[in-house]
This record gives C-alpha cells, sequence and structure tokens, in this order.
C-alpha cells in the first residue's frame, strides 16, 4: 500500500485538533474523504481540508475503494454502527471511546475486527503521554515491586454549559464515566491489569446545564481489587470548581509497590515523581528521550505544546500499524476491557453492592 487514504467520520473539535495534525505527519497518507451529520461542520472541515470528497452520510462513504481506513469520532451512540460496516467493508479502524454503549457490542466489534483482519485501534489518547509511556516502563521492569495500590483523580471544572450530546444518556452512555474516567480505567490496565471486582457511585449535580435537561454522570468514584491483589481508588469529576480545564486541572496517577512509589501527572509530560521505600519522600525523575514521541512517529517534540502535540503520535500509531500489518496499540479489545469495567460500574451503582467482573466478562 503506497498511500494510506483515510475517510474522517465526524468532523467537529477531537479530528480538526487531533487526528487531522497527525496524519499530517504520517508520510505518504492523506484523507480521502469526510462526513459529519451536520452540513456545517462538515463544510468547514472541507474548507479546511481541501478535501472534495464529502458526505452528511457515513454509508456514502465507508465502503467507497478510494477508502482504505476510517477514523470515527462521532457521538458515542454512532460509533457501534459506523466502525460495524467499516469491518463489513474491510478498512481498517480507529474510534474514539466507548466503542459501544455495553460491553457485549464492544466485544461483538473486537471479534469481527480480527476475522476480518482488519487494524483496530480505540482512541484512548493518554497512552500517548511521554511520562505515562515511562511510568508504564518502569513498571514493567520492576522497579516498584509488586504493586499494592492504584490511585487515579480526574478533576476539571466545567460548570453547567450545555454539552449537547453528551448531557443525554441514550446518545453518551453516560456522563463523566465514560468521557474521563474510562482513560483512568485503560491506564489501570495498562500499569496493573484486570480488576477482579468493585463498587462504585455515580452522581448527577446538574440536572439541568445550559438550560437543556442532563441525565448522564457528573461525578464517578469507584473503589476496586485487582486479580493480583492490588487495592484501586477512581475518581473523576466535571465539577471540581477553580481546578480549570484539560492539562490545566487535576489528572494523576499513583502508584504504590513493595519497593517504591511513583506519581505521574499529564501536566507534568516529561516527569514522574517517584519514592523508594524508607527515602526522604518523592523525587523529581526525567523522562527519557526516548520516550518523548512514540517509536518511529517523525514529530519532532520540540515544536509546538507538547501537551496538545503528543496525541498526534496516535495517528502514527494507527497507520504504521497498517502498514506493517500488525495489531495497533490500543486496540478493540482494549476498548472492549475497559467497557466491561464501564458496565460492571452502573451495575454497582444500581445495586448498591459489589460486583464481580467476571460476570461481565
Amino acid at each position: 500500500m503506497k498511500t494510506v487514504r483515510v475517510a474522517l467520520i465526524g468532523c467537529g473539535g477531537i479530528t480538526l485538533q487531533n487526528h487531522l495534525p497527525g496524519l499530517a505527519l504520517c508520510p505518504e497518507t492523506r484523507v480521502s474523504a469526510l462526513c459529519d451529520a451536520d452540513p456545517a461542520a462538515l463544510e468547514r472541515a472541507r474548507q479546511q481540508t481541501g478535501v472534495a470528497v464529502a458526505s452528511t452520510r457515513f454509508e456514502d462513504i465507508v465502503p467507497r475503494e478510494d477508502v482504505d481506513a476510517v477514523i470515527i469520532a462521532t457521538p458515542n451512540h454512532t460509533h457501534a454502527p459506523i466502525a460495524r460496516a467499516a469491518i463489513a467493508a474491510g478498512k481498517h479502524v480507529l474510534c474514539e471511546k466507548p466503542l459501544a454503549l455495553d460491553a457485549a457490542e464492544a466485544r461483538e466489534l473486537a471479534a469481527a475486527a480480527d476475522r476480518a483482519g482488519v487494524r483496530h485501534m480505540t482512541a484512548f489518547t493518554y497512552r500517548f503521554v511521554p511520562a505515562m509511556r515511562y511510568l508504564a516502563a518502569v513498571v514493567a521492569r520492576g522497579d516498584l515491586g509488586e504493586i499494592r495500590h492504584f490511585r487515579c483523580c480526574r478533576l476539571q471544572d466545567w460548570g453547567t454549559r450545555n454539552l449537547g450530546w453528551r448531557q443525554v444518556r441514550r446518545l453518551a452512555g453516560s456522563g463523566e464515566l465514560g468521557d474521563m474516567l474510562s482513560h483512568r480505567i485503560d491506564f489501570a490496565h495498562l500499569l496493573v491489569g484486570p480488576l477482579r471486582r468493585l463498587v462504585a457511585d455515580l452522581k448527577t449535580f446538574t440536572p439541568v446545564r445550559g438550560g437543556a435537561p442532563n441525565d448522564t454522570d457528573d461525578w464517578v468514584a469507584v473503589l476496586a481489587e485487582f486479580v493480583r491483589g492490588a487495592t484501586g481508588v477512581l475518581e473523576s469529576s466535571k465539577l471540581a470548581s477553580g481546578r480549570n480545564e484539560s492539562w490545566r486541572s487535576l489528572d494523576s496517577v499513583e502508584l504504590n509497590g513493595e519497593r517504591a512509589s511513583a506519581v505521574y501527572c499529564t501536566a507534568r509530560w516529561n516527569e514522574l515523581q517517584i519514592g523508594r521505600a524508607g527515602g526522604p519522600g518523592l523525587e523529581t525523575v526525567s523522562v527519557p528521550r526516548e520516550y518523548w514521541v512514540w517509536p518511529g512517529s517523525p514529530r519532532d517534540p520540540g515544536a509546538g505544546d507538547p501537551l496538545v502535540t503528543f496525541r498526534y503520535d496516535q495517528a502514527f500509531e494507527f497507520v504504521d500499524a497498517i502498514r506493517q500489518q500488525r495489531p495497533c496499540v490500543p486496540d478493540f479489545h482494549a476498548g472492549a476491557r475497559v467497557q466491561t469495567v464501564m458496565d460492571a460500574v452502573v451495575a454497582s451503582v444500581a445495586r448498591r453492592s459489589w460486583v464481580d467482573l467476571g460476570d461481565y466478562a
């Protein structure tokens, strides 16, 4: 395959800010078609990209012979139908999370993609933060010893503004759970492994946002036990007043192991804090330069805002996996595993009790 031809399905902010600049860095890759159900958004993207092929219907774009791969960045409830159509057409798929609105459908998509022999990727973008990549390496080589505790906290101040489809449960599936905690569940899987059981709570403090009804959660917390015995505490909120948003707000992970502890923060993309057992406390450790970009990525880590540009490596990983005919990292199976935990969270809240993850796997 000389040139990888990609169709962008969904032309909103995530596509224009993350996917499009990432694809621009990929050699011999071009955007061949655009799709968005909103004609205005589609026209803005067409003018920005100069791509002539455009439609408001994904059914017109996915089967085209000049499309090798699709990137899906549409409202959550449309992810599964579009991904299913793309897989059936033999297209490689990068899909924003969640893959589907329940774990059974997410697992079905992963299995279908495997059977079709297409590359498939879930957009857990924060996997590409240099500090997270280095933390995963530190854990894998055993520097912390056996992990005893996993702890993550994501606090933003989104106020009560209207979030559009994201505040409608039938379209989004969930609120803070699927929006932000899903990434941190993926962190937990990456760093510690699968969860055995959990108990959780969800809260909606804002039944009205921007004058429109909101039936999604804006706070979630989970207490968990991992298969290997570690404990987990996960919390995420849209209503932490004064915490700001995006990388300016709190996004941290702490691991406590038998030999050492490590602390990650998205805002400190090129450093970790590590403290040894019995030592004087946490000390700042620089992330080695070989972790500053994804392996093979042509991105210059000194160009642009590093708290934005790390996201571009995601597109490179997708395209490179297509070229090398290898699995993407992270793939649809990673997305399905996260969706399984999300389903268990919802069940725990409904039952007001602990639930075993084995019942959902």
